[in-house]
């Protein structure tokens, strides 16, 4: 996402042709949904990170970016959260776009969870929300914080929902999301998961493996997944496995190239089963072996095995 500055600032840059890009990422999202998590990853990435920034020194921060030469400061990040005034965040979109042009790569990360989920984490942590109050209950601040926060979610390059994602695998999708050598290709994410326990969210395709034939039901095959071979082999002799793996390795493989023209970097599929253990990880595994030997970049997270 580039966007332009004011000729003011222009003018301060000199000739942009003899400057590296420099990189610009702004971290929001709910409170408890692991905004400092990816922060200390960005860190890990070499960013320099800035915390709880206040919306109207983001100006002056990017004004002074822009006069530093060196590596230093060539990637940071910032995070921006709810307890900033109202106005501010509504107007964090346009103000990006008058500062951002040619010299920076700016890029929005925004996270989020259920609101049950983020409940259970300040309940865990025993963190005060920043918008709760004597008169004000946590499930009440949560979705005020939700509502305040909707012009940079709707302006997010990149939006990741941590309700069934651990440190571990959200440290992972940072990195697989904003690490330099990222490839200029689609990258793929395969996430399955049991219809039982809810459909992901933020994901840009779902797909229903319920109709093929149940392993479960196969006393000898029920306490394994569809990562044993034992597992593999009874689903590869089914002809109606064979096909759904097929028609959907074909649809990928005329479509992925529709997105990256259309200028996408990532694809999110969720691939479902009943219980989000044999079906849906079997034809995950597949999928991935079928994408990496084209030449994609594939994670794979099974939300009901971790």
């Amino acid at each position: 996402m580039i966007r332009s500055a004011p000729a003011s600032t222009q003018i301060r840059r000199g000739d942009l042709s003899e400057m590296s890009t420099k990189k610009l990422v702004i971290v929001s999202g709910l409170s408890g949904s692991g905004k400092s998590i990816a922060l200390h990853t960005l860190e890990d990435l070499g960013y320099y990170c800035i915390d709880n920034l206040p919306v109207f020194l983001l100006q002056e921060l990017v004004e002074g970016l822009t006069n530093i030469s060196g590596e230093a400061f060539a990637k940071t990040a910032v995070g921006i959260d709810a307890r900033n005034q109202p106005q501010q965040l509504d107007g964090l979109p346009k103000l990006l776009e008058r500062l951002c042009d040619g010299l920076f790569e700016c890029r929005v990360l925004y996270l989020e969870a259920r609101t049950e989920t983020l409940i259970k984490r300040f309940s865990e942590t025993r963190r005060r929300h920043p918008l709760t109050d004597p008169e004000r209950p946590l499930a009440e601040a949560i979705e005020i914080e939700r509502k305040m926060l909707e012009p940079i979610l709707s302006d997010s390059d990149l939006r990741i929902d941590t309700t069934h994602t651990n440190v571990h695998q959200l440290r992972d999708l940072v990195c697989e999301r904003l690490r330099d050598d990222a490839p200029h290709r689609v990258s793929l994410l395969l996430q399955t998961f049991g219809f039982k326990h809810g459909i992901p969210h933020d994901v840009d395709f779902v797909f229903d493996v319920r109709c093929l034939p149940n392993p479960y039901w196969q006393p000898e095959l029920r306490p394994l997944t569809g990562q044993d071979p034992a597992v593999a082999r009874f689903l590869d002799k089914t002809p109606e496995v064979v096909e759904m793996r097929t028609d959907l390795m074909h649809f990928f493989d005329r479509w992925i190239s529709r997105f990256e023209a259309d200028g996408r970097s990532y694809l999110t599929v969720a691939i479902g089963c009943t219980g989000g253990r044999h079906r849906s990880v079997y034809i995950a595994e597949r999928l991935k072996e079928h994408f990496k030997t084209g030449g994609h970049k594939v994670m794979v997270r099974h939300r009901e095995l971790s």
